[in-house]
């Protein structure tokens, strides 16, 4: 799922453009979502996830968080594209070029072939996939979802996507939040039932375009900055099979973060029907909405560990902005 820990809070599983006050580049009123979707990415090049010794020897240099871009010369954006170079090779060892800390390097990785296997000494992946909550679509049907960035488990740096899908995602369960030990969603992912392409991973979420089918969705208007309030507000979420519900929370703080966007609303789940349930904030709820006055106001990002009643969420505005750069 995409969450990391950082401090007391955890992402459930954005560049600022600053535009002069009176002026909109984004949509002023929205779709509002809190369905449960199912997210797979590919990455763009192969992603080293870890490292393990061959026969007692270690093969290469690389190491967790590498990402590789060539082997042999060869551009390579899937695992099945690295095997087929490797398969090609008449030497036990291939030129690797690979990206660490956004510096393009040149290395060697030995080749051990057993039993018509290739043990590289690497474990590496080309996709990811998770669940979280859709949070809008516009009338020209581009979705925001999420809330925050999806991350590199290995670096905990945002991940460069080369595209992806969402899909449609089933609750089958519900594992509850405690203090210090935040509770997740368990779901399913259809993957027959795309409901849209994957075209972004930022700060502010991951974007696209809405390709499935809108029933008689909340039209709601997109709230600024200054009529958010704290007090009573809403989260629209899926908590069992595909049902979308409302549920009450209480805003606690309001803060126009530019360095820290996904932590801009600090609330409270005060809902006693979504507590017994959750526990409070669980994993896969990032990107839920959040309503207050009938306004869509943001999204929930992260939980706080040690509090898990309350919640951290990034303001629509920002959502917006980054979908619509």
């Amino acid at each position: 799922m995409f969450l990391k820990f950082r401090k007391t809070m955890l992402f459930l599983l954005l560049t600022y453009f600053i535009l002069p006050q009176n002026v909109l580049a984004y949509a002023k009123e929205v779709i509002v979502g809190g369905n449960n979707i199912g997210i797979t990415i590919h990455t763009d090049g192969i992603l080293i996830a870890g490292t393990y010794s061959v026969n007692g020897k270690d093969l290469t240099s690389l190491k967790a968080g590498d990402k590789i871009k060539e082997v042999d010369g060869i551009k390579v954006s899937s695992i099945n594209d690295m095997v087929s170079v490797f398969s090609k090779s008449n030497d036990n060892e291939v030129d690797i070029t690979y990206i660490r800390d956004d510096i393009l390097k040149h290395t060697k990785l030995k080749l051990v072939k057993e039993s018509d296997i290739y043990k590289t000494g690497l474990y590496v992946k080309d996709q990811i996939s998770g669940i979280g909550t859709l949070t809008f679509i516009t009338k020209d049907n581009t979705y925001g979802a999420l809330g925050h960035e999806i991350n590199d488990s290995s670096t905990g740096t945002m991940l460069e996507i080369k595209d992806g899908k969402i899909y449609s995602s089933t609750v089958t369960s519900i594992d509850k939040s405690s203090s210090g030990t935040p509770g997740s969603k368990n779901a399913t992912l259809d993957t027959r039932q795309i409901k849209g392409d994957v075209l972004k991973n930022t700060e502010g979420g991951i974007f696209g375009t809405y390709t499935g089918k809108i029933d008689n969705g909340e039209v709601l208007e997109v709230a600024s900055y200054n009529e958010i309030k704290v007090g009573k507000a809403f989260i629209k979420t899926v908590v069992s099979k595909n049902e979308v519900k409302k549920y009450e929370i209480n805003i606690i703080k309001v803060k126009k973060d530019k360095e820290n966007k996904i932590k801009s609303i600090l609330f409270e789940i005060t809902d006693d029907e979504l507590l017994k349930q959750t526990g409070g904030i669980v994993q896969g709820m990032s990107g839920s909405p959040i309503i207050q006055n009938n306004k869509i106001i943001g999204a929930v990002t992260s939980v706080v560990v040690n509090h898990p009643t309350r919640g951290y969420g990034i303001l629509i505005e920002d959502m917006l902005e980054e979908a619509e750069k």
